[in-house]
């Protein structure tokens, strides 16, 4: 597709003008510059099961007294494995480090136990080398095990939390803790940070999933038994003993309380809301005897946590009694009033232990906090305090006495990653966290003597049922051989069916050649991680309609539909729940979907095997705006209440005839958002080179011919992409729906496309910003010289775009397609095209209503 090929429109001066008025768009903090105030005798004292111990005080006070400023202040430091050599780890004196998601062994997904053992030992034995005279202090190693160890290929993956949450059985917690610290023990890290003891209380928001429920009562069942699982029971041999690793409480506080769901926003409600609601998994977590807490990016009364001084001192140490360490989370400090990722002296003055520094700048932070001591901006006795702490968690963790990371007892045992132990608690996991929402005629459970057609995404896709956190950060790019050992959704019922004389049909369409007597279609969210995740309402797949279109085909064919729905939250799915005969929420259940067969269906006897016991831990939505829900809210009115869930013996009244309605609701927002931090569903991003090589993005970073595109920090890890052009050819790079889209109604509105961008290097050809409805239409608007002169070099700015200035398409085709039809089939709203050399950024895309009038590009009046 040669540039030439396309209509242009002629508006480069209005483009110039506007990009030469653009402010730029990088946030300024908010934080009060007041230290908050409040009564930290409203707070719990606790008493954690892990007694102070005379013999580490004591010997916390003589290693304190050897060590110099420098070792004090490389113990609060803490980078990612990506940045870290052992002989930084020598020189700055480290005292623990990280791998972030999808962070492995020398960038090797496919990383041997070895080799994550071989990096383990090196950085162990630089922490511990006096040859320059250093004091030895064993290095520590945390990661982000959240659902089990999500990093390592072959490893057992439990259902995520909120799955865990429909248990409804704490003791579960513990085993599935213990389990996950074992895995963790083969590849010698020791430190997990883990649990996620967040109430979230709007679903929009990105982590949902990663939070029990929504009720604070069922969280703090939850956190001191898995705590308790990572970590052992204290005051026994088994505290910190073979295979238990430090676990961490996450994030504190008030991650799940965000307003309209944010990820990083403000947590609502006053304090006595903070304590009721978003205390709870922290206070039986810190009688468990957890040993961590990591620090919250979210805001409460005005400042943000990692410089909050009176929830991180005053609240959790002094009154709560917290004597273990506080780490921030991904350069969470730079967030802080006149902070910078590499200078925050107000994050340790407010109790902040241990810098989250995963950025190859770590050093310049160091540094500086070194200087920040001398010169008196942080006072001494906080550093002591700090590196205390530290110290206090690797005594007790037993690392001054462990060894070398390969020398543990579990270390290097490889049949314990995805142990047939550790699988089958997973497996109970899925059984029992299942929550059936519809079973008309009693259609479930069934028998296994019957004709199954198997069907939908999701039938025979790991990656998609395991979520997020699953070998890659956002759980994206992976294949069924990336779980080595797992079972799909369709594994299960194949076998079950198999095993009792039936017949199992696998497609992913809902083709099949012979007539089923039941179809078993398995669809739902795709994966998605922190802040990716966060969505505008409740509305599943609002603008894609092929799963309803599937359920509705099978049904129109007389052949009962079972719903089998992945999802990571409550979604308003009132068609497809209409369009079912049963419906059973799976959640997202990890690498062993053989666990949904087990409840599905009937032993071969024709007994129930297992009932379905799952019961909802957060309340499921009415209308796609329905949110925040929560039990006990005013008004209190969902479709189905916290705590339902049907069981096989329970009749069901649900009907065939909720209420569709809510879909205008979805489909009228006044702000259509197309990437925010990831691309919002129905939306993707491609890449097409020179050589017409099209390439779908669904991992970190994607290349064709003549474009390649990697995910990149902003504000926040991963939540920008960076394009960048060769020069050897056109390329195109698009946020695309795999569907046409109908925009008249933004036309009739007056939208604006906004967007945030970055130019590095300025375009050294002619490019183009596109919005296209497919290979032979396009609508384009010249943006060379703005990118050129006015943008290349001058960081994050803001552009918006009045819809109204891209015209007809398609004229050189000899097609003459006026505005109105063009904007019926919108398939790349948002593209940048352009045959020579170019390196942009782009974040925050979206589309707004009555925006058009004060859009930087203005064409209202043409």
């Amino acid at each position: 597709m040669a540039i030439k090929s396309f209509m242009r429109l002629a508006v480069t001066g209005a483009v110039l003008a506007a990009m030469a008025a653009c402010q730029s768009s990088d946030p300024k903090s908010a934080d009060s510059s007041e230290a908050a105030k409040g009564d930290a005798s409203i707070w719990p004292q606790i008493e954690s099961q892990v007694a102070t111990d005379p013999a580490i005080e004591a010997r916390i006070a003589d290693i304190l007294s050897q060590m110099t400023l420098e070792e004090k202040v490389g113990q609060m430091i803490q980078p990612e494995i990506r940045h870290l050599t052992a002989e930084d780890v020598r020189e700055y004196h480290i005292g623990s480090l990280l791998n972030g998601g999808g962070s492995y062994p020398n960038a090797d997904k496919y990383a041997s136990v070895e080799d994550w053992l071989e990096i383990a030992d090196a950085f162990y034995e630089a922490s511990v080398d006096t040859s320059d005279g250093s004091t030895p202090i064993p290095i520590m190693w945390g990661t982000d095990a959240v659902h089990g160890v999500g990093n390592v290929v072959g490893a057992t993956l439990y259902p995520h939390n909120i799955a865990l949450g429909a248990t409804h059985n704490p003791e579960l917690l513990e085993q599935i803790g213990w389990a996950t610290a074992r895995e963790l023990a083969v590849t010698g890290i020791d430190w997990d940070f883990s649990p996620t003891v967040a109430v979230a209380r709007n679903e929009r928001w990105g982590r949902t999933y990663e939070s029990w429920s929504e009720g604070p009562d069922l969280v703090g069942d939850y956190a001191g038994e898995m705590v308790r699982g990572l970590q052992g029971e204290p005051g026994t041999d088994d505290f910190m003993g073979e295979g238990h690793i430090v676990a961490t409480a996450k994030h504190f506080i008030g991650d799940g309380g965000t307003l309209d769901g944010i990820d990083r926003g403000d947590t609502t409600g006053d304090e006595v809301h903070l304590r009721d609601i978003h205390g709870a998994g922290y206070f039986t977590a810190i009688e468990a005897g957890v040993q961590a807490v990591m620090a919250s990016f979210t805001r409460w009364d005005g400042i943000r946590m990692h410089g909050h001084k009176y929830l991180l001192t005053d609240v959790l140490k002094d009154q709560m009694g917290f004597d273990g360490l506080v780490v921030g989370d991904w350069n969470g400090h730079s967030f802080i009033k006149g902070c910078t990722a590499t200078n925050c002296p107000a994050s340790v003055n407010a109790g902040l232990d241990i810098f989250m520094a995963p950025e190859p700048d770590w050093k310049e932070l160091y540094a500086n906090t070194i200087q920040n001591v001398k010169d008196g901006d942080i006072a001494m006795s906080r550093i002591d305090d700090a590196v205390s702490r530290i110290l206090r968690v690797k005594l007790r963790a037993g690392l001054f006495e462990a060894g070398k990371p390969s020398s543990r007892p579990l270390a290097g045992k490889k049949e314990l990653l995805g142990a047939p132990e550790h699988r089958e608690i997973a497996r109970q996991a899925v059984r029992e966290s299942l929550v059936m929402l519809k079973n008309s005629d009693q259609l479930l459970p069934l028998s296994r003597d019957l004709n199954v057609l198997v069907t939908g995404d999701g039938a025979n896709d790991i990656g998609k049922q395991a979520g997020g956190w699953s070998v890659t950060w956002q759980g994206t790019g992976n294949t069924n051989s990336d779980f080595p050992g797992a079972t799909s959704i369709y594994d299960g019922i194949k076998q079950a069916v198999e095993a009792g004389g039936g017949k199992v049909q696998l497609s992913d369409n809902g083709s099949y050649i012979s007539k089923p007597d039941v179809a078993l279609v398995v669809f739902g969210e795709d994966p998605y991680a922190e802040m990716q995740g966060d969505i505008p309402n409740l509305a599943y797949k609002r603008g894609a309609t092929e799963d309803l279109e599937l359920l509705q085909m099978l049904q129109k064919q007389d052949i009962p539909v079972v719903a089998l729905f992945i999802t990571g939250r409550p979604l308003w799915v009132n068609r497809e729940l209409n369009a079912s005969d049963a419906f059973v929420v799976v959640w997202q259940p990890g690498t062993e979907g053989v666990g949904v067969a087990d409840v599905l269906f009937r032993d071969n006897a024709g007994e129930i095997n297992y009932d379905m016991t799952g019961k909802l831990s957060f309340s499921w939505p009415q209308t796609p705006d329905q949110v925040p829900l929560n039990v006990g809210d005013d008004n209190y009115d969902p479709l189905f209440p916290y705590g339902f869930g049907l069981s096989y013996g329970d009749k069901d009244t649900l009907g065939d005839n909720l209420s569709e309605e809510g879909l205008k609701v979805a489909e009228t927002s006044d702000v259509l958002t197309l990437f925010n931090r990831r691309p919002m569903d129905p939306w993707g991003i491609e890449i097409v080179g020179v050589e017409n090589d099209r390439v779908v993005m669904n991992s970190k970073s994607i290349t064709s011919s003549t474009v390649s595109v990697t995910a990149v920090d902003r504000n926040a890890q991963e939540d920008s992409r960076r394009v960048v052009w060769n020069g050897e050819g056109e390329g195109l790079v698009a946020l695309f729906a795999p569907e046409r889209q109908d925009w008249t109604g933004y036309i009739e509105d007056k939208a604006a496309l906004i967007f945030d961008i970055k130019v590095d290097q300025a375009p050294t050809d002619t490019t183009y910003l596109r919005l296209g409805c497919g290979s032979y239409c396009a609508s384009d608007i010249e943006v060379t010289e703005g990118f050129r002169d006015h943008l290349a070099g001058n960081g994050w700015q803001t552009l918006s775009v009045d819809l109204n200035c891209f015209p007809t398409a398609g004229e050189n085709f000899g097609i003459s397609q006026p505005q109105d039809e063009f904007m019926t089939q919108v398939l790349r709203p948002f593209s940048f095209v352009t045959e020579g050399e170019l390196d942009l950024t782009f974040a925050n895309v979206r589309v707004e209503k009555f925006k058009a009038n004060s859009a930087l590009v203005n064409c209202q009046n043409q």
